[in-house]
C-alpha cells in the first residue's frame, strides 16, 4: 500500500484596534493558503525530520507591503523594516497529529508610520538581514496603522 502526503501552509491575520478601551478586529484576511518555498522543503521539513544539520525550525513571522515569496526565494518582498525590526517571535504547538500551529502577534507601535501591508512570511529568525524564509504569500491589501495591532495564526498542515 503507497500513502502519498501532502505538506500545505495557511495563514489567517487579524488586524486589531482598541475602541473604547476594548480590542477590535477592523481587518480578517480569512483563512489563506500559502505558497512553501524550496528552502521551505530542504531546510524546515525535511532537514527537521531528518536532524540534519544547519536546518531550521520556525520562529518569527514578518509582514511587508510586497509581492508573494517566489518558490526559489529567500526573502519576503517589500519586509517592513522599522526602528526595532518588524519580525515578530511566534509560539508553535501542535493542534492535531498533522498540524502545527504557529501564533503571534506584531504589538501596536511597533510600526513607525501607517502601511499597506499585503504579504506575510515565516522565518527562523528575529533578525532582517538572516534566515531564509519558509513560507508565505500575499492577501488584500490592508492599511495598518501605527496604533494597531496584528494577530496571526499560520498552519502547516500534513495530508
Amino acid at each position: 500500500m503507497h500513502e502519498k502526503s501532502l505538506v500545505k501552509g495557511f495563514y489567517r491575520l487579524n488586524v486589531v484596534e482598541e475602541k473604547d478601551g476594548k480590542p477590535v478586529v477592523v481587518g480578517d484576511s480569512g483563512w489563506v493558503e500559502n505558497q512553501i518555498t524550496n528552502v521551505g522543503y530542504e531546510s524546515y521539513i525535511v532537514g527537521c525530520v531528518g536532524s540534519i544539520a544547519g536546518s531550521s525550525r520556525p520562529s518569527h513571522l514578518a509582514l511587508g507591503t510586497g509581492t508573494a515569496p517566489a518558490s526559489a526565494g529567500t526573502a519576503l518582498p517589500g519586509e517592513l523594516e522599522d526602528a526595532a525590526g518588524c519580525r515578530f517571535a511566534v509560539t508553535p504547538s501542535a493542534v492535531s497529529s498533522k498540524t502545527a500551529r504557529f501564533v503571534g502577534t506584531l504589538a501596536s507601535g511597533t510600526i513607525t508610520a501607517t502601511r499597506a501591508i499585503q504579504n506575510i512570511g515565516l522565518f527562523a529568525t528575529s533578525a532582517l538581514t538572516a534566515g531564509s524564509i519558509m513560507a508565505g504569500n500575499t492577501y488584500t491589501i490592508s492599511t495598518l496603522q501605527t496604533n494597531q495591532s496584528v494577530n496571526c495564526t499560520y498552519e502547516i498542515r500534513f495530508s
